[in-house]
């Protein structure tokens, strides 16, 4: 993780109301929400199905959100709804009756950036608390306190902002501060971005982004010199033509070895940096992806639960443990970086060449039920696995082990080779206590 040292002023005043930071997680739908609250997360963020920014999330509906608040209240958690668009005139209308359902199945907060539907909110449903999204790109005191001033209790600061910017910040203004301290960063400025709205007519600022920063792209010059050209009847059966539909004056800067080019930038990861954020002040910490897989979710609040604990219960002695960074490393899908915190990003902060797909385990299996006494549990199938095959088995709290997988049988006592089936009930024995919501992975 590229970091630079660097002398952060810690936040000496009383916080706002958060005397503990708040682990707040992605729920791309109820059974995200569901683990990521049974792993540790203290809050949730959701989007519903308008006004959002992740309209190819499976989002949530008004009664998906009813059931997702009360089984987040069973465990003290609080659910926030994403209404982050920057809205055109057509999206307006519907704003009113929207934030009305959403404060009536007991919504604990919207996450907003256009100025009318915080406004919208603030008048119509002033019970709702307004959360600024990131997409404001909110980076200095003096903004933070406008938004103070309109009312607003907290402020998701953009993710360009330094540690030493967010001490600043909470040494000038009360007000609860969350930030991004895990998952994808943005090759733009969040929110910003409008690649995707030229190249597939899908508006970033709407819902509709394809990361197209993320997509791979060879290199072309045009108006080469006509010697150099080649004719249509040579380029005809070139896999340029085929693949780009291009035109014989457009001539490639790459061979048939050369890797293609992409501009995406690496994933952002504060674990070993715990104590510099909560010195800070940063009141939540919030983690990237409501498109990421339930095995990803559960892997990474299940780490920061844990390193935020030990050092809150413990600051003097905390330490940070090997076992969080070999955790986080089997959810990791791109290589790993502190960001903004500490210095600029360069070069070394972006990802070049086509990216080795870095997670080597898939979520094979959900516990729901263990006997002690034989050492049986039942599991439910989430991804194809059989006898021979080692697995690991992982909990909230942190509780990992490994074993081979014996004998499966399915729930009427017959033996099988394989457990094969989506959500198929199999019985087999477990080396090591279980519980039910452990999660049994695989490396892919």
């Amino acid at each position: 993780m590229h970091t630079t040292e660097k002398h952060i002023p810690k936040f000496t005043g009383t916080r706002y109301r958060l005397d503990k930071p708040e682990l707040l997680a992605p729920a791309g739908n109820l059974e995200k929400l569901k683990f990521a609250i049974h792993y540790g997360a203290d809050a949730v963020y959701i989007g519903g199905q308008k006004y959002g920014l992740r309209s190819n999330a499976d989002n949530f509906s008004f009664e998906e959100m009813r059931e997702g608040v009360e089984f987040a209240k069973k465990y003290g958690a609080k659910v926030f709804v994403a209404t982050n668009i920057y809205a055109h005139n057509e999206d307006i209308a519907g704003i009113e009756d929207y934030l009305r359902n959403l404060h009536e199945v007991g919504i604990s907060a919207i996450i907003a950036a256009d100025p009318i539907i915080v406004d919208t909110a603030r008048r119509v449903v002033p019970e709702l608390e307004v959360h600024l999204s990131t997409q404001q790109s909110t980076l200095n005191w003096q903004a933070v306190q406008f938004w103070k001033e309109e009312g607003l209790p907290r402020v998701v600061l953009g993710r360009e902002t330094s540690l030493e910017e967010i001490a600043e910040i909470k040494n000038h203004v009360d007000i609860e501060i969350e930030a991004f301290i895990h998952g994808a960063m943005c090759s733009s400025y969040s929110g910003r971005c409008v690649l995707s709205n030229h190249f597939t007519d899908r508006d970033s600022n709407r819902g509709g982004c394809c990361q197209s920063c993320r997509w791979k792209y060879d290199l072309f010059e045009d108006g080469r010199p006509e010697e150099v050209w080649v004719s249509e009847e040579e380029a005809r059966d070139s896999r340029i033509l085929q693949q780009f539909n291009l035109g014989v004056n457009q001539h490639p800067l790459f061979s048939e070895e050369d890797n293609s080019f992409t501009m995406s930038s690496k994933d952002l990861c504060m674990i070993a940096h715990i104590p510099d954020l909560i010195d800070v002040g940063v009141d939540s910490f919030k983690i990237e992806g409501r498109m990421k897989s339930i095995h990803y979710v559960a892997t990474v609040v299940n780490v920061y639960r844990q390193a935020i604990d030990a050092y809150m219960s413990d600051p003097d002695n905390y330490v940070l443990r090997p076992e969080w960074i070999e955790e986080m490393n089997k959810a990791a899908n791109r290589p790993l970086n502190t960001g903004f915190f500490y210095d600029t990003p360069d070069h070394e902060d972006h990802i070049y060449e086509p990216e080795e797909k870095a997670a080597p385990y898939d979520f094979a299996g959900l516990v729901l039920e263990y006997d002690e006494e034989s050492k049986m549990a039942t599991i439910q199938q989430r991804n194809h696995f059989k006898p021979g095959q080692e697995v690991e088995f992982f909990g909230p709290g942190g509780s990992v082990f490994k074993q081979t997988v014996g004998r499966i049988w399915d729930e009427n006592g017959n033996e099988l080779t394989a457990a094969r089936h989506p959500l198929q009930r199999v019985k087999l024995k477990v080396e090591q206590p279980v519980r039910y919501f452990d999660m049994m992975r695989k490396k892919k």
